[in-house]
């Protein structure tokens, strides 16, 4: 994931404080402001002579760029960057960044070669835009392709234990996490956004499943239920495919009743284990939420198709059968 630094040069105290509010990852000052700024939040902070800076104006540019990163120097490109030769780079030496002054450019760089630079500096000129700068860098996970699943069966079968996922974000409508007693086909399991006469809405909850059921995380990388814990990022995905980053704050862990849900997609069959209530939906294709309660066979809700291979929560390329 690219990083998002702001350059304060020279020294602003507002540009500083809207940068820790934003969630930069490294702020850049003059090293008379270094002890001022670790002041004001916990966030790291560079000197701007520790960071090595090089204008491209021709391939000597170039070389030099990757000789100082092969050095172990923290190297950004000045604006006025283009693409092929920030890929030369990149393709060469890991830990370039590079200074943009727009959100356009922060997206641009962070898209170079798939994989992006390791880190953009926004120059004080983009602070306006710093917010959207952070959350599309650092919490814009992309799309994910969504298919349709026809449910077959709903089936109670009593009692166990179900994790409630409690992230730090407030979700809406259409979101929520995707999960599946196998990696390999994933339901979209509907935040409790919804309001209905008997409870409040938990818009930052999402009421996931059995503890044993996978759970897809950023990075295309899986993890168990119950091995989901505070302050660890989980992907929420909408109705659309559109996927981002949340921090959860706690994780729940109760033994409550559950029912099975079969559903087909593809030729392929997919199962969940959801706690039997009326606030756990899945997701319509049409991104409104449906109650596990009202699900009846030939309903139709969004699914995911992957591998089936796992091997520590990473994609490998093996026959497995899960049922």
């Amino acid at each position: 994931m690219t990083q998002v630094w702001l350059k304060s040069v020279p020294f602003d105290k507002h540009l500083v404080t809207l940068a820790l509010e934003s969630g930069v990852d490294v702020l850049i000052s003059s090293p008379d402001r270094i002890k001022d700024i670790a002041s004001l939040g916990r966030v790291r902070v560079l000197a701007e002579d520790e960071l090595t800076t090089i204008t491209l104006q021709s391939k000597a540019d170039e070389e030099e760029a990757v000789h100082s990163l092969r050095a172990g120097k923290t190297v950004a490109l000045t604006r006025g960057w283009e693409i092929i030769p920030v890929e030369n780079i990149l393709a060469q030496a890991q830990g370039l960044g590079v200074e943009v002054s727009s959100l356009e450019q922060a997206r641009l760089a962070a898209g170079i070669l798939e994989r992006g630079v390791d880190f953009v500096v926004v120059l004080p000129e983009a602070a306006v835009e710093l917010r959207s700068i952070v959350a599309a860098l650092k919490l814009s996970e992309g799309r994910l392709d969504l298919d349709t699943a026809i449910i077959e069966e709903i089936t109670p079968v009593g009692l166990g234990h179900r994790v409630c996922v409690d992230t730090c974000s407030l979700l809406k409508t259409g979101q929520g996490m995707l999960v599946g007693n196998s990696s390999s086909f994933t339901f979209l399991v509907h935040a409790e956004t919804e309001e209905n006469a008997y409870v409040a809405a938990r818009p930052f909850r999402i009421n996931a499943g059995a503890v044993h059921a996978y759970a897809l995380l950023p990075g295309n990388r899986t993890s168990y239920l119950g091995e989901i814990q505070a302050g660890r990022e989980v992907l929420i995905v909408d109705a659309q495919g559109q996927a981002s980053l949340v921090v959860v704050g706690r994780s729940k862990v109760e033994i409550r009743p559950l029912v099975l849900i079969t559903a087909a997609c593809k030729e392929k069959r997919g199962t969940i284990f959801l706690q039997n209530a009326e606030t756990i939906r899945l997701v319509r294709p049409d991104g409104s939420p449906v109650s596990v309660v009202a699900l009846a066979p030939g309903d139709q809700v969004l699914c995911r198709l992957d591998t089936a291979g796992r091997h520590f929560g990473m994609a490998i390329s093996e026959e497995i059968s899960e049922t």
